[in-house]
């Protein structure tokens, strides 16, 4: 395998990353401001601090998940991060509030935003109390994690959710066919993707059922059919956190797998920063990109901005080569799909809490990326109720903008035309229409 210098872009080729991915690190004060990417593998700086109410300035570090790198020609790549050093927003707003200086991020606590946190900062902190019992939340990933199922008792037990398992009917995996006994081979990488998706539905829908469909491979084929099989066994909400380079096979991709009224299909935009991604450009689905999520002193008690550690790492965002332009995209610069619709958290050093044992030690680990954005929003559309026969959920948040939190600083990169790649006021690229601000921007 050929593989990239040190501090360069890895080749993107059709369904795959060749080589190592680069990862980056960023320092980021209390309120979110400003980032400095360096090298992942560099040694976190000692903790230190002026006061003991103030929050620490250690950088956080951080690697692409090793599903971000695909095993073969032909797959597709998961859009996850996982923090490996550092203090991260989470703790920093933690030091805020007690006055206790944190420590570098490890396995032994949580050091990413939980249940709570996700709920306050996106309004839906009394929906998920009261909403999403009986709904089913589907997430697609490839490959097994044999621990799925503990890993997720993990995360709930901890943070106080309704228990989801097996033996309660909470918690369903299954393979790509709907077998709960022939399930593809294991593979630790995609077993951290697992645990990220898992926790992070759990997190905006903890009254909802989750349903994990793992594709006997990343194959857009395979991940296509799991998409399908999740459908058939009734979810009306299903994530997806992974994506490839565009091809003119899209459109057929489409019909086969992605085309179903009346079920919200949600996909990460991608982690490489400006670029359009599959199957994030499909004109049926809700394309999610990533932001930065830190707490701050304004009324909603959160600001955001677009997720961008460097010129080759944030938020996908783009128009699309070949997928036709839906009817609810009114946007003028670009005549095709245009992504994003939506957005969430994805910028590692402001970071989600997940709880991960299969191929690393066991304990709680902070991940970024669109594939934590991607599951959020699954968790909204199921609180927001069943999308109505027939309809393309993608369209809803453009029938209720007001009921978002329009993003409207930072870009992912350079373009010819700025909202493909720089927030403003109302609709861009990286962060679509906003974040959630409650519900009702996901019903209809």
């Amino acid at each position: 395998m050929r593989t990239s210098p040190p501090n360069t872009r890895p080749i993107h080729t059709r369904w795959t990353r060749i080589g190592s991915i680069a990862a980056a690190t960023a320092a980021l004060v209390f309120a979110g401001l400003g980032t400095a990417a360096t090298q992942a593998s560099a040694t976190p700086e000692a903790t230190t601090q002026a006061t003991p109410a103030k929050a620490a300035s250690t950088a956080v570090t951080w690697a692409a998940a090793p599903c971000a790198t695909p095993k073969k020609m032909g797959e597709l790549a998961c859009n996850s991060l996982r923090v490996t050093g550092g203090v991260t927003a989470f703790q920093k707003r933690q030091a805020a509030l007690d006055g206790v200086t944190p420590e570098a991020a490890d396995a032994a606590t949580p050091s990413g935003y939980g249940p709570s946190d996700l709920q306050d900062a996106y309004g839906l902190t009394a929906a998920a109390a009261s909403s999403g019992s009986g709904r089913t939340i589907a997430i697609v990933d490839a490959y097994d994690d044999p621990n799925a199922a503990a890993d997720l008792a993990k995360y709930r037990s901890y943070y106080g959710l309704p228990s989801c398992t097996t033996a309660n009917g909470c918690f369903k995996k299954v393979g790509q066919t709907g077998s709960t006994t022939s399930l593809p081979s294991a593979d630790s990488g995609w077993g951290q993707e697992i645990s990220l998706d898992l926790d992070m539905a759990s997190a905006t829908c903890p009254q909802c059922h989750i349903l994990l469909v793992e594709a006997s491979s990343a194959s857009m084929a395979n991940l296509g059919k799991a998409v399908n099989e999740a459908v058939t066994l009734g979810a009306k909400y299903v994530s997806n956190s992974y994506g490839g380079s565009e091809s003119s096979s899209d459109t057929s991709y489409d019909s086969s797998y992605f085309n179903h009224p009346g079920v919200a299909i949600t996909v990460s935009a991608g982690d490489e920063g400006y670029g359009a991604e599959y199957p994030a450009a499909s004109k049926y689905v809700t394309s999610v990109g990533g932001t930065k999520l830190a707490a701050s002193s304004t009324t909603r008690g959160w600001t955001e901005s677009v997720w961008k550690t460097s010129s080759t790492e944030g938020t996908g965002s783009g128009c699309s080569a070949y997928d036709a332009k839906p009817s609810w995209q009114t946007d003028t610069g670009c005549t095709k799909r245009m992504i994003s619709d939506v957005a969430a958290v994805a910028d590692p050093a402001t970071g989600v809490s997940v709880y991960d044992s299969y191929g690393v030690t066991a304990g709680w680990y902070t991940f970024g990326g669109t594939s934590a954005s991607a599951p959020i929003i699954a968790g909204v559309y199921a609180l927001a109720g069943t999308p109505s026969s027939g309809s393309y959920p993608a369209q809803f948040p453009y029938a209720h903008t007001s009921a978002l939190n329009d993003v409207t600083s930072g870009n992912n990169g350079t373009c010819s035309t700025s909202y493909f790649c720089t927030a403003k006021v109302g609709y861009d690229g990286p962060t679509g229409l906003g974040t959630p601000a409650g519900v009702s921007a996901f019903t209809g």
